[in-house]
């Protein structure tokens, strides 16, 4: 009799321990989702108050949720529009002050040639002296004859009150910066005192402009004197006419408020 084996049946139980990490996952995957979903919202505050609550319910404590914005919030965003403003403000403020100084300036200046022009008609000065206001000063051309002999530096005694009424004028606004300025024609000096024209310009420069700061009023920091020599003419030196044009001393109050366009260190001579 043959003996059959007899297989008995084994009830099969499936594991279920996969559950736990899966659930785990798919906690982890809602939570990135929210992430991405809070960074593309506007509110980085709201955001970050609905991170803080889920770190605090999933994790008891910080993890994937914890979250600082570099977006700016609605606060920060409102301080940044009023920060432009204000600073649109300064400028257009600023703007403005230049625009009044340059006005007071110009008005300045325009006194102060009326002055000049009136000292230079009452005193029957008119073919020796005259003034010009432009864009960058206000000029007051002085011939060589009214001042100095010829070939000499010197200032005639008699021109001394011309001089001292100049500094007079001047005194009324001694924040300007002023440039004397010799000029001689292009005939060639040599003497005793003068090897060339370069050095009798700037002599004359010099002495002119020391006989103004005998005013206590004024300020020698403000003044500088320069020599042009022959080197600025305003006429032809072909010509007498010509060359008495061009023996001058020019005094010059430099304006200081221009536009960067027209301001330079030394006007150039005309």
């Amino acid at each position: 009799m043959s003996k059959k084996t007899r297989h008995e049946e084994h009830e099969e139980h499936a594991d279920e321990s996969w559950l736990l990490p899966y659930s785990d996952l798919m906690t982890l995957l809602v939570a990135l989702f929210i992430v991405l979903y809070g960074m593309s919202a506007t509110d980085a505050k709201k955001f970050e108050e609905m991170a803080a609550a889920f770190n605090s319910a999933l994790n008891g404590g910080t993890g994937v949720l914890e979250f600082r914005s570099d977006a700016p919030t609605n606060t920060q965003l409102d301080q940044g529009n009023k920060d432009k403003m204000n600073s649109v403000v300064d400028k257009n403020t600023g703007t403005s002050e230049m625009a009044k100084l340059k006005q007071k300036e110009q008005e300045d200046l325009e006194k102060l040639k009326k002055e000049f022009d009136s000292y230079i008609s009452n005193n029957g000065l008119t073919n020796l002296l005259s003034t010009k206001l432009n864009q960058s000063q206000l000029m007051i051309t002085i011939s060589d004859n009214a001042l100095f002999a010829s070939g000499d530096a010197i200032v005639k005694d008699d021109s001394r009150q011309l001089a001292k009424s100049i500094s007079n004028m001047l005194q009324e606004f001694p924040d300007y910066d002023v440039l004397v300025q010799g000029h001689t024609d292009n005939v060639p000096i040599s003497n005793s005192s003068y090897s060339s024209n370069w050095d009798l310009s700037v002599d004359r420069a010099l002495h002119f402009m020391k006989i103004l700061l005998l005013n206590p009023n004024l300020k020698p920091e403000k003044f500088s004197p320069i020599g042009y020599g022959e080197y600025h003419p305003i006429a032809p030196n072909d010509t007498a006419a010509g060359r008495a044009k061009n023996r001058r001393v020019e005094v010059s109050i430099l304006r200081k408020y221009q536009d960067t366009a027209q301001k330079a260190e030394i006007p150039a001579a005309p």
